[in-house]
């Protein structure tokens, strides 16, 4: 078991890496785009929200801009695929690296720190008067409902459908006059704008931000909505944009159970939670096969 303070902290972290699963989910299920710039676009949100809150913006203003980069970012994966012809995991591992140079110059160095600056976070610790351990959780189950709620909203537009038949069948939409590029570009972007608006959070909460803090992000994504889309429900879009948030909190409350877990002298660490991810990206995996073999031995037995 693991303690409440954990627990919270399990929460934080799935909400606030809640948008950058919304992300994945979007170029990977949505868009059957495999796209690797999330590795480089969520320190470029913590980046840039840092440059800017220490240079005197407030932190709503801050998140904006980060959502902008991590926009731009995604279009010129898009742009890349579309206008230059560039296998689409090609083109994010090229906007990807780029961004590992583009986000020290932004900072100016490998990392930046956010101590004694005034945060999003601190201002709603002070709004609401909690201990920050519950605040936080708060804040950021506030925001990801609320990008949860205008993504749904968005795909239900004549525009968001458009991306929708995009992803499911390219042809009919070309055939239809919609412009398939521009579709593209703009739904790599929007993807990589919420990835950069979880790292413009994730730096807030930290209390800096660092140019390696994106390693391992498209993994983690992935294993979140592999999670989600095993235990929720699937049946519609808008059902499985909410397993994906959800397969994100339990995500991180499954590595939390795994690093408070002892067998005897033998303990997770840190430094294992690449291998804890695996095992969970696996078991969900194989959950459906198991189930399903399970049930077809039942049903014989009973025959």
């Amino acid at each position: 078991m693991i303690s409440l303070y954990a627990f919270m902290g399990a929460l934080e972290q799935g909400f606030a890496f809640g948008l950058m699963v919304l992300g994945v989910y979007l170029t990977f299920r949505v868009l059957d785009f495999p796209d690797l710039t999330v590795d480089g676009s969520l320190p470029l949100g913590a980046a840039v929200s840092a440059v800017a809150i220490t240079n005197g913006y407030h932190p709503a203003i801050a998140m904006s801009m980060a959502v902008g980069a991590g926009f731009i970012a995604g279009a010129v994966t898009g742009i890349l695929n579309t206008k230059f012809k560039i296998l689409h995991l090609l083109a994010s591992i090229l906007t990807m690296i780029s961004l590992y140079s583009i986000n020290i110059r932004i900072m100016g160095r490998p990392n930046m720190t956010l101590l004694g600056q005034d945060t999003m976070i601190d201002q709603f610790i002070e709004f609401t008067g909690l201990a920050p351990y519950i605040s936080t959780p708060i804040l950021f189950a506030i925001v990801s409902i609320v990008a949860l709620g205008a993504l749904i909203w968005f795909l239900k537009t004549s525009f968001g459908l458009a991306v929708l038949a995009t992803g499911d069948n390219p042809k009919m939409i070309t055939s239809l006059g919609v412009n398939r590029d521009m579709i593209i570009i703009f739904g790599v972007g929007l993807s990589n704008a919420m990835v950069a608006l979880s790292g413009a959070l994730v730096a807030q909460n930290q209390g800096s931000a660092d140019v390696n803090m994106g390693i391992g992000t498209i993994i983690a994504g992935l294993a979140s909505v592999i999670i989600g889309e095993t235990i929720f429900s699937t049946r519609s879009v808008t059902a499985a944009m909410i397993s994906a948030v959800l397969g994100s909190v339990l995500y991180r409350v499954a590595i939390a159970l795994a690093l408070g877990m002892r067998i005897g002298d033998f303990a997770f660490t840190p430094s294992d939670l690449n291998l804890v991810t695996a095992v969970l990206v696996i078991v969900a995996l194989v959950s459906p096969q198991i189930k399903a073999n399970v049930l077809g031995w039942r049903l014989r037995s009973n025959a």
